[in-house]
């Protein structure tokens, strides 16, 4: 019979997990031996957090479900933030945490046995779907089988799985999958009503659409309804068409689109905050396509359902318009955004330039708010970015999960990479094929401009910072040094994304924030 360790990774087996993420500590040691005798990849990491923003990063790299394992107490403290990320962005991500043996537990109390913490679950609970811990080690196959299950089942999300460190080697009993059942489309009747009424529509797709794999059904709406078409940061790449805007509705000229538009079409969005300027944006006539009920901005029709096969069956119902105005409209509208970025900030200008057609992982940094909001991209799930939670030090070890499927260019700042430094090591180790993109202006970059947007002088954001280039090559990994993207970064991009393994470019810039980060906002609350 097999024991704990090996019924869990035979559920994750199951689950199709052919990698998994993780920190062995003393409690969980078990789960490595059964891995090392299974076809499941152990990729070894420095850090917890580490651990879980890779999990992350491969799960919006491939749409699978991404495994980090941890250890009890401070291991699994130490991966809450991008456990948070990850429910914040919708990635479907299962946490594997050891605890103290059930034999050292008593309820209600805390006897101090080694990690122990009170309520290790309650610690996830604020930030997962829902959080599982088998009674028993027989429980444990089943628990793991519908923890998976959980994450991956629309809205995607992470979900914890708690397992005392004794059920691991005891003997397990045996598990059956859990059954699926697929989402009934809804009735289309109202969407098709409302839709028929409208003149100037508006598509605008979000982080469920892109995880549904909605792309040529929402392309397929466009052509239909000839609408433009606005993605949300979850939803970059989601479908190279000709109806696509390469900018953020923080543009003016972008978020025209939706004050023009008499319906607006929400695909697998819930309308955040970030994206819509904390709700400044005004309502609209609105058709909600989602698996969950939309509230930020309450819908006139909703069509609750799987964004892919919802919208595949809406283009296929409504007559198709023979008006062709919104390719020409966004073709224009997209040279306005390329200008305005080339006026704004001619430095992003070059590095966006620079960056096209890469894979990227970008972090809570200046540059990387720059490839948020403007990067054209154009294949799905070709940018990963941390706007769910907005956590900083995400862009790298993210970059090492996404990684696994090949080249990824990870875009971070100096504060935000020595969070996770440690981690080239991994990257290292594994030959991970990632090339850092490094942007150094001697701080946080952003929280300086704020200071100086609010009258105040730098203070506490000025950073003493390694030699970034040695202390990358004391790790085996190649790095240069540039000034500025222009003049020879694009070059020395092109000759690292080239080669094997990882590589850092370290760039001395200091760029102005975008406008889509809340100081630069052109929309406000009313107050």
């Amino acid at each position: 019979m097999a024991n704990g360790a090996e019924r869990l990774v035979e559920v994750l087996g199951a689950h199709g997990v052919e990698v998994v993420f993780g920190l062995p500590g003393v409690h969980n040691l078990p789960l490595w031996e059964a891995l090392r005798r299974s076809d499941v990849r152990l990729v070894p990491v420095r850090h917890e957090q580490t651990a879980g923003y890779a999990a992350d990063g491969y799960a919006r790299a491939t749409g699978r479900l991404g495994v980090a394992l941890v250890t009890t107490g401070p291991g699994a403290a130490n991966c809450l933030a991008a456990t948070g990320e990850a429910r914040a962005s919708g990635s479907p991500v299962l946490v594997v945490a050891t605890d103290v043996p059930s034999t050292l537990r008593r309820p209600g109390e805390y006897r101090g046995a080694l990690h122990e913490t009170r309520d290790q679950r309650a610690m996830f609970l604020p930030v997962v779907k829902d959080g599982w811990v088998p009674h028993s080690a027989d429980a444990l196959g089943g628990c793991a089988d519908s923890a998976a299950r959980l994450a991956t089942t629309a809205p995607h999300g992470p979900v914890y799985l708690g397992v005392p460190t004794d059920f691991l080697t005891a003997d397990a009993g045996a598990w059956s999958p859990v059954p699926t059942t697929e989402r009934p489309v809804p009735d289309l009747g109202p969407g098709v009503e409302l839709v028929g009424r409208c003149a100037n529509p508006l598509i605008w797709a979000g982080g469920g659409a892109q995880r549904a794999g909605a792309g040529p059904a929402v392309g397929a709406l466009a052509d239909a309804l000839d609408a433009p078409v606005v993605t949300t940061y979850g939803a970059r790449g989601l479908v190279d068409h000709p109806h696509v805007v390469h900018g953020p509705v923080h543009l003016p000229e972008v978020g025209a689109l939706w004050d023009d538009a008499d319906l607006v079409i929400g695909i697998g969005s819930d309308f955040d905050g970030m994206m819509t300027q904390n709700w400044s944006q005004p309502p609209r006539p609105l058709l909600a396509v989602n698996v969950e009920p939309t509230r930020n901005y309450p819908p006139d029709v909703a069509l609750r359902g799987d964004a892919r096969v919802v919208t595949d069956a809406l283009a296929r119902a409504l007559p198709r318009r023979t008006t062709r105005r919104a390719a020409r409209r966004v073709a224009e509208l997209n040279a306005v955004v390329r200008a305005a970025v080339l006026d704004d900030e001619p430095q992003a200008a070059a590095l966006l330039d620079a960056l096209e057609g890469h894979r990227v992982v970008a972090d809570m940094c200046v540059a990387g708010y720059w490839v948020g909001g403007f990067q054209r991209v154009t294949r799905p799930r070709g940018l990963a970015y941390p706007v769910g939670w907005g956590t900083l030090g995400f862009g790298f070890p993210a970059a090492l999960g996404a990684a696994l499927t090949g080249r990824v260019v990870a875009v971070c700042g100096d504060g935000g990479f020595l969070f996770a430094c440690g981690d080239l090591a991994t990257a290292r180790q594994e030959r991970l094929p990632v090339t850092v993109v490094l942007v150094d202006d001697g701080g946080y970059g952003m929280l300086r401009y704020d200071q100086a947007g609010a009258g105040h002088p730098a203070h506490g954001v000025d950073l003493v910072g390694p030699d970034f280039v040695a202390l990358a090559r004391s790790f085996g990994v190649e790095a240069s040094e540039v000034d500025g993207f222009g003049g020879a970064f694009p070059d020395r991009l092109a000759e690292f994304t080239g080669r094997d393994g990882p590589n850092v470019i370290v760039v001395r810039a200091a760029l102005r924030p975008p406008v889509t980060t809340s100081p630069r906002w052109y929309r406000r609350v009313r107050t």
